[in-house]
Order: C-alpha cells, then sequence, then structure tokens
C-alpha cells in the first residue's frame, strides 16, 4: 500500500472504482454474504455518446428538482405561516417532515426496489413529487400542506438513494468520475440555487405560484427521464442487515455518518430560518431578502466548483471551521452591510459540503458504494429535519438568534469530529506501514498484512493504488 495522496495533490475528479469484471460480462459469482451480482455496467458501446449525458443530465435534472421541492420553504416560512395562521416555527415543520421521511426512505425504496427497473422506479418517485406540489399549491389549511410535504419526503429519499450509483452505468468508464460529479451537483444548486429562486418567485406571485412552479418542473423532469433514461434493471440487491453490518466494519462510514449529521443539521438549523435572521436580526428590508438569497446561491456555486474532488477530510474541516464563525457573527452583528458579507462567505463554504461528503463514503466503501451512499443519504436528510426542528424551537423558546448560535455550536463539534477522524487514519496508516516494513524482514510478515487490511479498508481507492 502506498501513502496517503500528498496535501494539494488530490486528483481532480472523484476516484470510481474499475468493476471487478470485463465490462459486457453477463455474469459474477456469488457472494457468501448475499445475492448472486449482476454487473455493475453495461457496455461501453450501449451507453456511449449523448444518450449516455443525456440520462446523466436527466438524473442530475430529478436530483435538483427534489432537493429544491423539499428545501422551498425555507425562503417562504413568513408569508405561508401569515396566510395560513402558524407561526415561524410551527412553519418550519414543513421542511422538518419531508426530511425525516426523506431519511427513513432511503434505505426503504434501496432494499425495496429489489428486481424493479431503476428507470420506472426513479419515474415514479419524480412523478410522486410533481403531484405532491400542485396538491400544495392548492391546499386551504396547513394540514393538508403538510401531508403534501410528506410524499415529497418519499420521493426525495429513495430518488436520491438510487441515482446515486448510476453513473458508473450510464456512460464509458473514463467518463464516471465527471457524471458522478455531475448528478451530485444537482444536490448542492438546489440547496444555493434553488431556494433563492423559488423565494424570488413566491415574492412575485405568492407562495402558491412558487409552490406550481416546482410542481410544473417536476413535469418537465418527468418527460425528460422517460424520454432519455434507458432501461435499468437492478444490478444487484441490497438487504436491510447490509447497512447496519456496513457500518459497524467500516470506521470510516461511521465517522462520515456522524459528520454528515453533524454539519447538515447545524446548517438547517440556521438556514431554515434566514428569512427571520436577516429581517429581525441584520435589520434586512424584507423586499431585499430573495436577492440576497440569490447572491448566496451564486457563491455556493462557486463554492461547490472550488471544493470539486479535493480532500474531503481537510474541506469539511474548513467548512465546519468557517461557518462556526460565520453564524455566530450572523446572530450577533446587526446591519445590511455585515449581513450580505456574512451570507456571502456562509453561501460559498457550504456550497462544497454535498460533494465531499459523497466523496468521503465512495473513499470510505469503494466495493459498498451504493450501500454507503444510502446511509449517507438517509442520514443527510434526517438531520435536515433535525435541524429545522431544532431550530424551530429555538426561534419559538428563545430568539431568533438562537437559532444561527445552535447551528455554530454543532458545526465546531463537526469540525472537531473530522479532525479527530483524519488524524486517526494518519495514524493508523503509519503504523500499518511501519509493521510491514519490519514484517518484510523479520518474518513476522502475517502481522502487518492484517495491519495493512484494517488499514485499506477505510483508505481511499488512491491510497490503495
Amino acid at each position: 500500500m502506498t501513502e496517503a495522496t500528498a496535501p494539494g495533490n488530490e486528483p481532480n475528479e472523484p476516484h470510481v472504482p474499475e468493476p471487478k469484471h470485463p465490462p459486457g460480462n453477463a455474469h459474477t459469482p456469488a457472494s457468501d454474504s448475499g445475492p448472486a451480482a449482476v454487473p455493475d455496467r453495461v457496455p461501453d458501446k450501449a451507453v456511449a455518446g449523448w444518450r449516455g449525458w443525456g440520462a446523466v443530465g436527466a438524473v442530475a435534472l430529478g436530483i435538483f428538482c427534489l432537493i429544491t421541492s423539499e428545501l422551498l420553504p425555507v425562503g417562504l416560512l413568513t408569508p405561508v405561516g401569515a396566510d395560513l395562521g402558524v407561526s415561524d416555527g410551527t412553519a418550519g415543520l414543513m421542511v422538518t417532515v419531508p426530511g425525516l421521511v426523506a431519511g427513513f426512505c432511503a434505505p426503504l425504496v434501496t432494499v425495496g426496489a429489489g428486481r424493479l427497473d431503476r428507470r420506472w422506479v426513479l419515474v415514479v418517485l419524480i412523478a410522486l413529487m410533481a403531484v405532491a406540489n400542485l396538491v400544495a399549491a392548492v391546499a386551504q389549511n396547513f394540514g393538508v400542506l403538510l401531508a403534501a410535504r410528506l410524499l415529497v419526503g418519499v420521493s426525495v429519499g429513495g430518488f436520491w438513494a438510487i441515482a446515486g450509483g448510476l453513473a458508473v452505468r450510464l456512460v464509458p468508464a473514463h467518463q464516471v468520475g465527471r457524471a458522478t460529479a455531475l448528478v451530485f451537483g444537482g444536490v448542492p444548486t438546489a440547496s444555493v440555487l434553488g431556494v433563492p429562486a423559488g423565494t424570488l418567485l413566491g415574492e412575485l406571485g405568492g407562495w402558491r405560484f412558487a409552490f406550481a412552479a416546482v410542481g410544473g418542473l417536476g413535469v418537465l423532469t418527468l418527460a425528460a427521464l422517460l424520454l432519455l433514461l434507458p432501461p435499468l434493471p437492478p444490478t444487484r440487491t441490497i438487504t436491510f442487515a447490509q447497512l447496519p453490518a456496513l457500518l459497524r466494519r467500516n470506521r470510516a462510514v461511521r465517522a462520515g455518518v456522524v459528520v454528515t449529521f453533524l454539519v447538515v443539521t447545524g446548517q438547517f438549523t440556521a438556514y431554515t430560518f434566514v428569512r427571520p435572521i436577516l429581517q429581525d436580526v441584520s435589520g434586512v428590508n424584507a423586499a431585499y431578502v430573495s436577492t440576497l438569497l440569490l447572491g448566496y446561491g451564486v457563491a455556493g456555486v462557486a463554492g461547490n466548483f472550488l471544493a470539486g474532488a479535493r480532500d474531503p477530510y481537510r474541506t469539511l474541516f474548513t467548512v465546519g471551521a468557517a461557518l462556526t464563525v460565520i453564524l455566530a457573527l450572523i446572530a450577533l452583528v446587526p446591519g445590511t452591510v455585515a449581513a450580505t458579507v456574512l451570507l456571502l462567505a456562509w453561501g460559498l463554504v457550504y456550497g462544497g459540503v454535498s460533494v465531499s461528503l459523497q466523496s468521503w463514503m465512495i473513499k470510505a466503501a469503494p466495493d459498498d458504494a451504493e450501500a454507503a451512499s444510502s446511509l449517507m443519504v438517509a442520514m443527510f436528510n434526517l438531520a435536515i429535519a433535525a435541524g429545522a426542528l431544532s431550530g424551530g424551537l429555538a426561534v419559538d423558546g428563545i430568539s431568533v438568534p438562537a437559532a444561527p448560535l445552535a447551528g455554530a455550536a454543532l458545526m465546531a463539534l463537526a469540525a472537531v469530529t473530522v479532525r479527530v477522524t483524519s488524524t486517526s487514519r494518519t495514524a493508523t496508516r503509519a503504523v500499518a506501514g511501519s509493521g510491514a516494513g519490519s514484517g518484510s524482514g523479520s518474518g513476522s510478515g502475517s502481522g502487518a498484512t492484517a495491519s495493512a487490511d484494517v488499514t485499506d479498508r477505510d483508505a481511499s481507492p488512491a491510497d490503495r493504488r
């Protein structure tokens, strides 16, 4: 095993492990841990060219549409609450409910899809999301609106978990890294651009118009999936037992799930209530909120590209440390100028989170990427719900500034967790390397090999080459 990639020399795109069988091979041997698998890829000639990239684009659009739908209420809490007669904290349930449902549905749909063609699973899920938003647009009371948001959660959790492993089946092997980045680029783009756009639509035509617009986008996405996505029969099945087993045996996956919870909960404890924060704490005029959120979105997209495929440990440590400071300052420092600067910095830093978390899980479990992604997606969405709920309790029970301060505390814990995990990986790798060196000259090679095996399980694919 070679040493870890040196700082600053990370690859330009995430490494996706090559299939362990030749492309086009019809079968792979059955494993001891589960049902027989069929190939992870189809032959390159079947997916090369514009059709493969068109399918990737359709899946990315689906991710963008779903995450935009999940987070749309963030910029509409105040008008929805005023129209339907609920407080800002109660209106925050529009984010909490779909987040909780999506968190549970990510593994449920992944396992339950079984032998179903993934193309039709994605089509049904995106159709469900479109209908849910159109129902929300005409809801006459908060209960109906919340029921529609529950259906959005089912769509988000199932679609995201399944879509995460599709790039390898849609484009030739040498293009998989770029395709994966494009698919998951829909997550941060929706988080930082879809929400401000929805807020602007809400201000121009009312909050019902914003929900209807996202429903219409869902219908367009449905058409794109039907036209561009090829048949995608299942390559393997995942059992419920495999998910906790992966957590037990892989320390890096466990750490990634914990970091996902801390970072995303911290983010949405504050970001769910960004509108009340800007108006009540910073004193920003309500007419400028959508403009500021669009600026946040542009900064976030830039942050996504800046983070790219850089080392996820260092990137997420930087995110946690920087957002600890930013969220604390936005809670304490009033003024439109300060709010503008801090909000843009917030978007820039948070923009790289989703790509970095996905890269972490791929590195942690390259041979179980679908299961690891399912766990990350589940925790990501549960954390959105936890953040919205804790932020709502802070706003209703204490004050508006309590939400970003609580978010800052969680970001600090995330930074510490990443640092401890990164240090542990480095130390384990060094011990394994030392053992391998002494074993080769002293006849104690078996012990060294065991240490190296443990290290490789938590190492990235690049580390193992």
